[in-house]
């Protein structure tokens, strides 16, 4: 074993003798190893670096430690050790140009040992435990950011890549960082920060340790004096929390970090897949390089993560910091951070509250600010940033939660108790109670139900107890360990502040409506995760533990246990609203009360509701602490006090009618307090009914002799009724005569006795009988009279005495009803009743009978009822007897007899019933025949029945029924159907009227019959299936008539032939068919002579006249067939007049000879250059009728010849084709003149042409139309070609063409967007598509643009064109800002000027931008979206300029800074013509508050009032004031300001006596620091002097040595003082109304204020519009328009209309023209050709100089000589070029040169001929500047005279002084500067001979004049509609004003003031004139932030919002303001925001 050690020391050993050194004075060299044996000083190791290094004698170098500490001689022992790493450097702050890599040990310390039995995990006590984990990391954050001076910036990244798997979390500072030893440190588990002091030279300090700082801070346990709450960041401790936290989290961490003032950033990285890594290769697990870089510098990152790569990029600018980086997240934690991103960031609120809001808390009660505050505890700053793939981010800032809990305790807490544990030897406890009053309808301790923590164990919320409302079972106090939350300890209660035993005036549910915090510090132990305290609970709970109360930061040695339980009463007593009452009635006075104070008012109320009970008018009750108990109903409620609706108490009294009423007839008051809440129903209902049951409860109904009536009985009528013995009795079964009771005693009882009878008319008392109570109780004799029948009752009712009352107080007295039926007797009668005639032979039907009783009521049949029926000669039976209620039914009689015809016969009937009281009863009866029975036919009663085939019978039929009657009834349809034979017809008849018919109907024909033959005859009834059918056979004879026949013809061989029926007979076209004949036969086949008469009747289809003498011979005519073989004959022979017979057959014609020939082409007749014919030619030969021969003879083919002008006869193809004739094929024509050619078709002696029309080839070229694409084209960005773009297909030869499917495509280069031009199209039928006009986007430069063309499979390519874009000098593309940044910002102060200008696209400033189409926009915000809101406030520039101004840019000069210091946004937009708007980059100003004026309250309390009583909440005037420095408008400054407020009590004049506060003292000091003050507790001394009914006033005054010399005004807070409670607390009640009445008036005043401002807005606005209307017409009649035409919108819309057209037709008015192409480019450097460039007025004038120029007419002038050679190598050096930048200045003439004879000054000189410079008779239509440069360079001073003699003259002159350059004369001569003249050369050509190259004319001057016009006459529209706007604007306004709404707000004003003059004169006082009365808050942005002058800078009025705000307002003045206690008014003018247009 000892072998083994020594070896691994002598290895340890080894490897620590060496160094690590880095070479990083320039290079990127690896490390070297060093050995330190030998080397004891530090001249011997750096001696060693120089060897190893090669470093030179003379070379200056340092050695320094990754921590870049120099080492020399002073430090080398302590500052090197082995293993260490060490840099060569120039210098020591030098930046390392690569990075370095570490070697470090993080072997854990043996503390993991000693103290693993802790605590080390996180257990999940029901919660997920992830906040806690990142509460570790912020606890090292806080920790190392402990000392900063500044901000405290702690930051939480999530990046959720789940995708990717990517997710990463930073826990990002800016603290102290950490050097590379103490990043080594902080990976050593267990390595805690005692641990780390014992290291050398006090270098291994974690992550928030200075160095420097005292040895008391290593200490374990040191109190941090002066540090609130324990709050001293002093968190970091075990060196166990950040690792576990990290491994919990991810499985890979990487640490960044870099110290303060040092150049290096350390990184280490630890996971566990290196861990695991190094165990597998049995390498050293805890070892690892921390890596040395430069700041922001990523080489030697190893992931693709983007993430890390940007917080990396953050490093840049930070002097220190440290970033926790986690990755390999694991994956249960993703759901739950993306799903409770709420839930856990409210966790961490409430896990570190107190460091984020400050020792107090977050105390602010009104909704979050829209910007926050500054924090007020240390700058911390802890923000959570969310950022998921593919989601917009989540940002949080922890201080803008304001739902944890702890925010939601100290919120609805209205009091607090602080006190502090003692605990001995141990460290000090802070603690605070606070108290959540019930109020209204609900306990207001907060319940967390949105994903907190649950508390002991409970699940599912059971800590929401119904026994115990408000906290529940949750323990009281939260647990705080160095301002740090301790999750899972909380402390149930302590002895002192739990329920006591017992109990007093304070209701026991007050005790569980207070929470509590515990605030320890680091004396008392936690678990290392920081989780759980270790003994804090126990130690509380010892006996020597000393509690104390704490006021104003005071301990009060007084017994706690009291000042507790009078904290806790009155704050029920001030603050619980426990008691509803609602149902509010009227208010009355109680004269029945002695005190005559408390007599008047009182309110009375319907119900109340107490702990969620409703307690209602009309409830039973149980009332407590009264003897005895009283039970009874509610009747009211009474509340004493003014009250006019629902409201709250925490008592009253209630009025009982006590219960039951019957018994105890009394009315009691009781106060609240004494009622029963817990008391049930049950119990309630069960008193009263013990108590109701000695009252009568029920009757005892007895039957003595029998005949008893029993409930529900049916008795028969007459049925005697027995004797009635009654007993009254009780609940408890006690007879009683009389009422119980000493009261009731007289008063008897009696039964009374009724029998009612129940019928349709209604009830009616048959008896009635009153009994007194005897021996026998009460007794009834029997009774026999009930005889009616139906529903009776058998009533008995106790009634009182003889009056016969039935109720006794409000219950009715016993009774007894019994119901029975009286029913008929036995049946002694009867009677017929009505029968259901008719009656009919046969037919079943039923007699009713009638039975009676002897009263005559209607009675049951009894069995054994026969009854006997019989008439006079009819036969009678019946089937059955039936009984149906009190009928008797004789059923299914029936009667069998003649009665004589079919209407009829009469017989009488007699019924008999024996044993009746009359036995017999008759009726009369009408005996009808019966239905149908049996058929009757007398035809077929013969023995032969005969008919001749083809003639009809007539049968007749009769309908017999049963009694052999005939029988007529409905539907009686008689049928003859015969059979035998096919074809035989059906008779049908109808018996339905008389019973009788004949029937008959087609003849009977028997087809092919050649003799006699049967058929059978069947007679049958329809329907009547019991009716038997009647048969008879019937002969039927053949007939003699004629019945078929035979034709014959002779053939074409001359032989007679028979034709069959329908037979085609063929023959040749135009021939005759002759011998035609027929022979006749009847229907046995029998052969007939043609008579006459059939003679007569045979007719021919072919042939209208017959020949009678030749059909007696059986001849026909002949027949002619047709002669075209199309025209079939139908011949048809016909034997007319009924015969029916006939004969046809068809005869087809055939071609004869042939005889000539037709060419024929069904197709199109169209054929392309070089294709084929689509369609065959066909060639028909025919004979002389035309007829087609179908079949040509053999070698027919070589007989056919086709020739024609260019027939490409090779391919041509001949054919014969059966049925057709011949077909030519591939017709093909090459090389032929476009048009119409004939083909020649010859066929033996026959010959035929064929017109074919010969079009052009296909397409296989792509032409442009109306573009020359050899010339470029010149287009602007977004601008659009000049031309439409027009393509024509054509041929091989030239020839356009067309092809239907022929597609289009564009071509073009990538960069080159066609936004509005389809890239396909089709071609028309001409061939022609027209792209039109596109619109180019693209960069400028020069594209190409083709189009390709696509016929099937064949594609061509059109020649592409060259297109030049060039940027667009009008688009704006930016907006550029200049202002100054370099000052601050003060509210209400003036902002920088703004210069503002638009940048083009081609880079320029855009000068013609009008004016309102730029503002400013400034709104409130922090964010950084450009877009303004709507909201924002605009202004227009300035329109006065100055002369420094830069033309094109708009100035904002003077603009005033809005009045609220908040963040403020600037924006500039510039709206475009396109109704594009672009916006410049966003401007911030941080608007900071001005110099401290005033002491103003947060929320400021109504005027309070206190009395001199001994409760001490009667004495308190401020329990917690909030009191904040504010500037002039109301703005929080002072955040440095640091001293104390005086409080001072004083009165209205120094003589009156002023009450003195607690301890009789007149002043109280308060500290102040930062600006903010907070007054707490300020309570009146008891028994203080001071006037009753008093106004006092508490006066709050600033002490600071910093605003020495300043002036701010106090705070005032006016009071009551009191000698009397009961006064105080009315006088209290009227102030608050007085307070409430102030606000109100002042909003309303607020509002008649800012109306009438905004009035006289308007009218100004209105004066505005009229005074531009005025000066716009007053131009407008300069122009020759009259006011009277200038009036309205629509005649200046008339006059605009008719000058556009005055206009165009100028504009369309002939003038000359240049016809040179123009050189097309929208560049701003081309600026055209010269002939373009100026136009010229005189007509001679231009001539003569566009022949002089003729040379310079096309040269295109550029700007630069750049431009100009890419114009050059555009038109392949075709075009001449000029630019501008190659003409040489100095020797061009000045603009304003004089004529040659001016400036030699010859005296008296008149030249002739009007000299003038020829260029200053140009108009350019160009770049004037550029233009005029041009023109002097090429016509230099050419000048123009009128005539040549003129010329002549001046040059003479000229000459003798100077020279004279090149004269030309208006009639087109020349002298040039040489003096040559005359001839061809030089002598103009004239104007029609120039072809149109010359230059164009002007439009003329009316043109423009109508442009100013129209100008002027649009500026006027805009000027109207603002003047009528503006007018409108002020009418609605004035309108607004006379509303009955506004007239009733002026009202209500006026009475809110008489009201509060009214409560002022019950007060006693002027309590206003000591106070100034609250205003509205000014707005944030003020309405007027330009100065006076500059009014009309202002584009939005609006009124301020406090005008509409229900919520707090106060004075800044003065400090003083009230809180609205209901809801204020709401009202606004009728445009209350109203924007203008600039």
């Amino acid at each position: 074993m000892a072998d083994v050690e020594g070896a691994e020391a002598q290895t340890s050993f080894e490897e620590d003798s060496f160094v690590h050194v880095y070479d990083r004075r320039k290079g990127a060299d690896p490390p070297k190893k060093i050995k330190l044996g030998g080397l004891f000083t530090f001249d011997a190791f750096r001696e060693r670096i120089r060897e190893e290094f090669n470093i030179p004698v003379n070379t200056h170098f340092i050695i320094a430690t990754t921590g870049r500490i120099e080492v020399n001689g002073d430090n080398y022992e302590n500052e090197i050790d082995g293993g260490d790493t060490l840099y060569l450097l120039q210098h020591v702050n030098q930046q390392l140009p690569a990075p370095t890599s570490e070697k470090v040990d993080y072997q854990p310390h043996y503390d993991t040992l000693i103290k693993s039995g802790l605590y080390e995990y996180y257990a999940s006590e029901g919660q997920n435990p992830l906040p806690f984990a990142f509460a570790e990391l912020i606890d090292n954050a806080l920790t190392a950011t402990s000392e900063n001076l500044g901000p405290r910036c702690i930051e939480l990244r999530l990046y959720l890549d789940e995708a990717n798997d990517q997710n990463m979390i930073a826990v990002i500072d800016n603290g102290k960082g950490m050097s590379s030893k103490q990043l080594n440190n902080w990976a050593i588990y267990r390595l805690s920060k005692f641990i780390r002091k014992e290291t050398k030279g006090n270098a291994h300090v974690e992550q928030g340790e200075s160095q420097d700082e005292p040895e008391v801070r290593g200490t374990r346990g040191s109190v941090d004096v002066g540090v609130p709450r324990s709050l001293n960041s002093d968190i970091s401790y075990f060196g166990v929390g950040g690792k576990q936290a990290t491994f919990f989290i991810g499985q890979s961490t990487k640490m960044i970090t870099k110290a303060k003032n040092s150049k290096d950033v350390h990184e280490l990285t630890i996971s566990k897949d290196e861990f695991e890594r190094k165990e597998k290769n049995k390498q050293d697990i805890y070892s690892g390089y921390i890596v040395n870089r430069p700041a922001g510098d990523e080489k030697n990152l190893k992931t693709s993560s983007e993430n890390l790569r940007k917080i990396i990029a953050e490093e840049l600018g930070k002097d220190s910091f440290t970033h926790v980086i986690i990755t390999d997240i694991n994956a249960e934690h993703i759901t739950y951070l993306k799903n409770e991103f709420q839930n856990w960031t409210k966790q961490l609120t409430h896990t570190y509250h107190y460091y984020i809001h400050g020792p107090q808390g977050n105390q602010e009660s009104t909704p979050a600010k829209p910007f926050r505050p500054a924090s007020p505890f240390r700058h911390i700053d802890i923000n959570v940033v969310l950022f998921e793939r593919g989601k917009h981010s989540k940002e949080i800032n922890l201080r803008d939660i304001h739902d944890d809990m702890q925010t939601k305790y100290i919120r609805t807490a209205p009091d607090s108790f602080e006190f502090k544990a003692t605990v001995e030897n141990m460290g000090l406890v802070e603690g605070i109670i606070r108290y959540h009053p019930f109020l209204y309808d609900r306990e207001t301790f907060p319940v967390d139900l949105g994903g907190g923590y649950e508390y002991d164990g409970l699940d599912n919320g059971d800590y929401i107890s119904q026994d115990r409302p408000a906290r529940g079972t949750r323990s009281v106090f939260e647990c705080y360990w160095n301002g740090r939350l301790i999750p899972y300890t909380t402390i149930d209660e302590f002895e002192w502040c739990a329920v006591p035993k017992r109990l007093g005036s304070i209701p026991v549910e007050c005790y569980n409506r207070i929470s509590g915090v515990l605030w320890t510090n680091d004396k008392f132990q936690v678990s290392t995760n920081k989780l759980t305290f270790m003994d804090l609970a126990n130690r509380l709970m010892e006996k020597n533990t000393i509690f104390q109360k704490v006021v104003l930061g005071q301990a009060h040695r007084a017994k706690i246990e009291k000042q507790f339980t009078d904290w806790l009463r009155e704050c029920h007593e001030a603050y619980d609203k426990q008691i509803k009452f609602s149902g509010y009635r009227e208010s009355i006075s109680r004269l029945e009360l002695t005190n005559k104070r408390l007599q008047s008012p009182w309110a009375i109320f319907n119900s109340i509701e107490w702990d969620g009970k409703v307690f209602k008018q009309g409830q039973v009750v149980r009332t407590i602490r009264t003897n005895p108990a009283v039970y009874g109903s509610i009747r009211r409620f009474l509340l004493y006090g003014h009250h006019d609706g629902d409201v709250y108490a925490t008592g009253g009294e209630m009025e009982l009618q006590q219960e039951p009423q019957c018994l105890y007839d009394e009315v009691k008051i009781i106060p609240l307090i004494k009622l029963d809440r817990n008391a049930t129903d049950r119990i309630i209902k069960k008193y009263i009914e013990d108590e109701e049951g000695r009252l009568p409860e029920k009757l005892v109904v007895k039957w003595p002799e029998g005949n008893a009536v029993t409930n529900g009985e049916k008795r028969p009528a007459g049925k005697t009724i027995g004797a009635i013995q009654v007993d009254i009795m009780n609940r408890r079964g006690e007879t009683i005569s009389r009422l119980p009771g000493t009261q009731h005693a007289t008063k008897k009882l009696l039964v009374e006795l009724k029998i009612i009878s129940h019928s349709h008319s209604g009830d009616e008392v048959i008896v009635s009988h009153i009994s007194q109570h005897s021996k026998w109780a009460y007794w009834f004799k029997k009774m026999e009279n009930v005889k009616n029948l139906g529903a009776h009752t058998v009533h008995l009712q106790a009634v009182l005495n003889e009056s016969g009352q039935i109720r006794h107080g409000n219950k009715l007295l016993p009774s007894v009803k019994i119901k029975f039926t009286v029913t008929e007797g036995q049946p002694k009668k009867f009677s017929i009743g009505l029968l259901d005639p008719p009656f009919r032979v046969g037919v079943p039907f039923t007699i009713p009978l009638e039975l009676h009783d002897e009263f005559g009521h209607g009675a049951k049949p009894i069995a054994g009822l026969k009854p006997e029926i019989e008439a006079s000669g009819l036969t009678l039976h019946y089937e059955e007897v039936q009984a149906k209620g009190n009928q008797l039914l004789i059923r299914n009689i029936t009667a069998e007899g003649d009665v004589g015809s079919h209407q009829g016969k009469n017989y009488n009937l007699q019924v008999t019933l024996p044993g009746f009281d009359e036995p017999s009863q008759s009726l009369k009866i009408r005996l009808q025949p019966g239905p149908a029975h049996s058929i009757r036919v007398p035809l077929f009663d013969d023995d032969q029945v005969s008919v001749v085939n083809g003639k009809s019978l007539e049968i007749d039929v009769e309908v017999l029924d049963k009694g052999g009657n005939v029988a007529a009834q409905p539907k009686l349809h008689v049928v003859c159907k015969f059979s035998g034979a096919s074809g035989l017809p059906t008779y049908k008849g109808d018996c339905s009227n008389t019973g009788k018919a004949t029937l008959t109907g087609n003849a009977i024909n028997v087809k092919n019959i050649k003799k006699a033959q049967k058929v059978n005859a069947s007679v049958e009834l329809v329907g009547f299936a019991s009716v038997k059918s009647v048969e008879k056979a019937i002969s039927v004879i053949p007939n003699t008539e004629p019945r078929y026949w035979d034709v014959y013809f002779n053939n074409k061989e001359g032989k007679q032939e028979k034709l069959l029926p329908q037979q085609n007979v063929a023959w040749t076209a135009g021939d005759h068919i002759t011998g035609l004949v027929f022979v006749l036969f009847d229907e046995a086949q029998r052969q007939l002579e043609v008579k006459p008469d059939v003679a007569d009747k045979i007719m021919v289809s072919w042939n209208p006249k017959n020949n009678r003498e030749k059909l007696l011979q059986r001849k026909l005519p002949d027949i002619k067939v047709p002669n075209n073989v199309s025209d079939n004959k139908e011949c048809v022979v016909r034997l007319a007049d009924g015969y029916g017979l006939e004969f046809d057959f068809t005869v087809k014609p055939e071609a004869g000879e042939p005889n000539h020939i037709k060419c024929t082409c069904q197709g199109i007749k169209r054929v392309r250059l070089g294709e084929s014919l689509e369609s065959d030619i066909t060639v028909s030969v025919t004979d002389k009728y035309g007829n087609v021969i179908n079949k040509l003879p053999h070698g027919a083919l070589s007989d056919l010849e086709v020739t024609g002008v260019g027939l490409n006869t090779k391919l041509l193809q001949k054919k014969v084709v059966k049925d057709t004739g011949f077909v030519l094929r591939n017709i093909r024509f090459d090389d032929v003149t476009i048009g119409t050619q004939e083909l020649c078709v010859k066929y033996l002696e026959f010959t035929d042409y064929l017109k074919v029309h010969i079009m052009a080839g296909p397409p296989s070229k792509l032409e442009y139309v109306n573009i020359d694409p050899a010339q470029p084209v010149s287009v602007l960005n977004g601008g659009q070609f000049e031309d439409d773009i027009v393509l024509q297909l054509h041929d091989n030869s030239g020839h356009p063409t067309s092809e239907g499917n022929a597609r289009i495509t564009v071509v073009k280069d990538h960069n080159l967007q066609l936004p509005s031009m389809a890239l396909h199209a089709k071609a028309d039928n001409a061939g022609k598509v027209n792209f039109g006009k596109p619109i180019i986007s693209a960069p400028k430069g020069i594209y190409k643009l083709a189009f390709k063309a696509i016929v099937g499979k064949l594609t061509f390519t059109s020649t592409p064109l060259t297109v030049q874009v060039q940027p667009d000098p009008s688009k704006p593309v930016k907006v550029h800002v200049t202002y100054s940044k370099s000052r601050s910002y003060t509210a209400g102060d003036v902002l920088p000027d703004f210069d503002v200008y638009v940048e083009a696209e081609d880079g320029s400033t855009i000068m013609k931008l009008p004016f309102k189409n730029v503002l400013m926009r400034l709104w409130e915000g922090s964010d950084s979206v450009i877009k303004p809101p709507s909201s924002a406030f605009s202004f227009v520039p300035d329109n006065k300029k100055t002369r420094d101004d830069t033309p094109g840019h708009f100035y904002f000069r003077q603009r005033r800074i809005p009045e609220k210091a908040s963040p403020h946004n600037i924006v500039f937009q510039v709206s475009g013509d396109n109704q594009q708007v672009l916006y410049s980059n966003i401007v911030h100003i941080n608007i900071q508050a001005g110099p401290p004026h005033q002491l103003v309250a947060e929320n400021v309390p109504g005027t309070p009032t206190v009395s001199n009583t001994q409760k001490s909440h009667s004495r308190s005037l401020i329990k917690t004031l909030k009191l904040q420095l504010k500037d002039k408008f109301s703005n929080p400054t002072g955040l440095n300001v640091n001293g104390k407020v005086i409080a001072r009590l004083m009165g209205e004049n120094n003589k009156e006596e002023v009450p003195k506060l607690v301890g009789q003292k007149a002043t109280a000091e308060f500290s102040m620091s930062k600006g903010s003050v907070t007054v707490q507790n300020l309570v009146i001394q008891e028994n203080t002097p001071g006037k009753d009914g008093g106004e006092y006033i508490l006066r709050i005054e600033v002490n600071s040595q910093q605003l020495k010399g300043i002036k701010i005004d106090p705070y005032i807070q006016p009071f009551l003082f009191y000698n009397d409670a009961k006064k105080h607390y009315r006088m209290a009640q009227l102030t608050r109304e007085r307070d409430t009445l102030m606000n109100t008036i002042t909003t309303y005043k607020g509002l008649f204020e800012t109306t009438k401002q905004l009035i006289a807005e308007m009218k100004i606005s209105l004066d505005e519009a009229v005074q531009n209307c005025r000066g716009i017409i007053s131009e407008l009649r300069k122009l020759g328009l009259y006011p009277n035409q200038l009036q309205t919108v629509s005649q200046v819309t008339a006059l605009i209309a008719s000058c556009q057209e005055s206009r165009r037709d100028f504009v369309m008015q002939p003038r000359r023209q240049c016809s040179i192409p123009r050189y097309s480019t929208n560049d701003h450097d081309i600026l055209g050709k010269v002939c373009h460039l100026a136009e010229v007025t005189d007509d001679d004038v231009a001539r003569v100089l566009s022949w002089h120029m003729a040379s310079d007419m096309d040269c295109v002038i550029t700007k630069t000589t750049d431009k100009a050679k890419e114009v050059h190598k555009i038109c392949a050096g075709r075009q001449q070029v000029l630019s501008i930048d190659s003409i040489y200045l100095r020797n061009l003439p000045a603009a304003d040169k004089p004529l040659p004879h001016i400036k030699v000054q010859i005296r008296g000189y008149r030249p002739p001929g009007n000299p003038v410079f020829a260029r200053n008779l140009l108009h350019f239509t160009a770049d004037k500047q550029s233009c005029q440069l041009v023109f002097s360079q090429l016509l230099g001073d050419t000048i123009v005279v009128d005539t040549l003699d003129d010329a002549n003259s001046y040059r003479q002159t000229i000459v003798k002084y100077c020279a004279c350059p090149t004269l030309l004369t208006r009639n087109g001569e020349r002298i040039r500067s040489s003096g040559k003249f005359g001839g061809t050369q030089n002598s103009a050509l004239p104007l029609e001979r120039m072809q149109g190259r010359v230059f164009g004319a002007p439009l003329p001057e009316n043109y423009y004049k109508a442009g100013n016009k129209i100008e002027l006459l649009e500026n006027l529209v805009i000027a109207i509609q603002k003047r009528e706007e503006a007018d409108q604007d002020l009418k609605d306004q004035l309108a607004q004003e006379k509303t009955p709404e506004m007239q009733e707000k002026v009202r209500e004003c006026q009475e809110s003031q008489e009201q509060l003059d009214l409560i002022e004169r019950k007060l006693g006082m002027g309590l206003t004139g000591n106070s100034m009365p609250s205003r509205p808050p000014r707005n944030s942005l003020n309405n007027n932030n330009e100065p006076p002058p500059k009014r009309g800078r202002t584009t939005v009025r609006s009124v301020s919002p406090a005008l509409s705000s229900s919520s707090t307002t106060s004075s800044p003045g003065t400090g003083r303001g009230t809180r609205r206690s209901q809801q204020s008014p709401s009202p606004s003018p009728s445009r209350q925001s109203k924007r203008r247009k600039p």
